[in-house]
């Protein structure tokens, strides 16, 4: 076949870069193949200068070919056959769109789901946002009511929150992407048809908005809001591709980081219920407690201690200290719900061995094969002493601390809750004196593992003989000396929970300062 006729373009390109002949398919290209391409220019001036005989290519109008030199007189004039390979170009630059897009998709969904701080989440979004798709990017976090979350971003600015009390009906195609269902496609709009607190603090130029959903699970997770410079509604190849899938792993994020934001809250709230809590005095009288879980990041466990003040003349303010089988959160719940029954027989507090049968009797009959060891102070004040009324089921009996530095153990003793049908108890009335202190604690002072050898548990003996060393202390020393001394024997190593109360009587006169301070 001639090269006349040959389906494919010939250019005879001269010394000079003109071109000298062309056949049928050349002449039929844009331009006539009167001028070489520019990019073909250039190969052949290098072709010229020696370089390798290899192909390269270029566009012509909207085609793209690849030039092959075939022949070379030696003269600088080089005959060049051009291959159209649009299909194949196009199909590569697509290839390697995605491939970009979904390398940044992959980087920003590592950035978004780098931290569960809701705002931090919504901040992330919008900086991706400006980094791959627009000048500025406002995202939206629906709320109850006309309230939303906007995080804002603008090139070369740090994402800022502000509060709206706007109806998202302000912003065309805004509350379609807030419900999120049926999903919406992308709401492009001109600048003017978006309200002030979207455009108000923009980058000059912007040429379009485009409003997008960010789907979560099972429920939209917000909307997201970009501001872009091109006046076209429309995104570039690579935007076509990342766009959707970054809108799909924004809203993943913020969904997870919303759901860890109210499940933390209802946490913190129910947690607040199982917390111990804090005092200073009852009725003038010293109380100072301590409290640690097991484990590093527990809040809660299966110790716990309590503190009722009784108004009224002839009333004892009662003092509660137990230890639940078990520990974390299963073990925690057993303590709310026995902490909310003793606090319902508050009324027969004084009677001790009444109330151990009753909350035995409910933890018999709801609990099942769970128990508890319970210590009970009865605190009454008269003058400038306080008579103890101490009551023991199945707990380390308390130890009393004299002013002149010898330790007593309190000789209280009784059955284990929850286990048996009937309790047993025997309760002994103690006297302290101006400068005692009386120490209730469970066993994770006791029995904390440690020492020289970090297994010897730290024991009743070596407790009695620490606290000779602390008589004359204040009830709130005394109970951080305790806990720091557990802390110390055990180390590193694994901890139980750990509960400590003292009940201390002022060397002072006692602050006439109501019940509970």
């Amino acid at each position: 076949m001639a090269r006349e006729d040959t389906p494919y373009p010939m250019l005879v390109v001269g010394a000079s870069g003109v071109v000298e002949e062309a056949n049928a398919a050349a002449r039929a290209l844009p331009g006539g193949a009167r001028d070489v391409p520019a990019w073909l220019l250039r190969a052949h001036r290098e072709h010229a200068g020696g370089e390798p005989d290899e192909p390269v290519f270029g566009p012509v109008g909207e085609r793209v070919f690849e030039a092959y030199p075939v022949h070379d007189d030696g003269a600088g004039r080089v005959e060049w056959w051009l291959v159209d390979v649009t299909v194949r170009h196009r199909a590569d630059e697509a290839l390697r769109a995605e491939r970009d897009s979904l390398a940044a998709v992959v980087k920003a969904s590592s950035e978004l789901l780098s931290t569960l701080n809701l705002d931090r989440c919504l901040e992330s979004v919008a900086r991706l946002a400006v980094r791959h798709l627009a000048v500025a990017a406002r995202v939206v976090l629906p709320r109850h009511g006309h309230r939303h979350v906007v995080a804002c971003c603008d090139a070369g600015d740090g994402a800022v929150h502000r509060d709206l009390a706007r109806d998202a009906g302000s912003m065309p195609g805004l509350a379609e992407a807030l419900r999120g269902f049926p999903p919406v496609p992308p709401r492009w709009l001109d600048p003017a048809e978006a309200p002030g607190w979207v455009t108000g603090d923009a980058p000059a130029g912007i040429g379009s908005v485009v409003v997008l959903a960010l789907p979560g699970y099972g429920l939209p997770a917000g909307a997201l809001i970009l501001l872009r410079r091109s006046e076209s509604h429309g995104f570039t190849p690579f935007e076509e591709l990342f766009a959707p899938l970054f809108a799909a792993r924004a809203g993943t994020a913020i969904s997870i980081a919303r759901l860890y934001a109210e499940q933390a809250a209802i946490t913190e709230t129910l947690m607040a219920d199982l917390l111990p809590p804090v005092v200073t005095h009852v009725d003038g009288v010293e109380v100072a407690g301590r409290y640690r879980a097991a484990g590093d990041s527990a809040l809660v466990g299966g110790d716990f201690y309590d503190v009722h003040a009784v108004a009224g003349a002839g009333r004892r303010s009662l003092v509660v200290l137990g230890d639940v089988s078990g520990k974390g959160l299963e073990a925690a719940v057993l303590t709310g719900k026995i902490r909310n029954t003793l606090r319902a027989l508050l009324p027969f507090a004084d009677d001790h061995q009444w109330v151990l049968n009753r909350l035995n009797d409910v933890l018999l009959a709801t609990v099942g094969p769970r128990y508890v060891t319970l210590v009970l102070a009865g605190v009454e004040r008269r003058g400038g002493r306080v008579v103890l009324r101490l009551t023991s089921a199945g707990h380390p009996p308390p130890m009393i601390v004299r002013l002149d530095g010898r330790v007593q153990v309190a000789r209280t003793r009784g059955t284990l809750i929850g286990l048996l049908e009937h309790v047993t108890s025997v309760t002994e009335e103690v006297l302290l004196e101006p400068g005692d202190t009386c120490l209730l604690y469970s066993d994770g002072v006791i029995e904390a593992r440690g020492g020289p050898l970090g297994g010897e548990m730290f024991g009743d003996e070596r407790l009695e003989a620490e606290l000779r060393r602390c008589a004359g202390m204040p009830a709130d020393a005394l109970a951080e000396r305790v806990q720091m001394l557990a802390s110390q024997w055990a180390g590193g190593g694994e901890r139980d929970d750990l509960a400590i109360v003292a009940i201390g009587v002022p060397r002072e006169p006692p602050p006439r300062n109501g019940p509970v301070q």
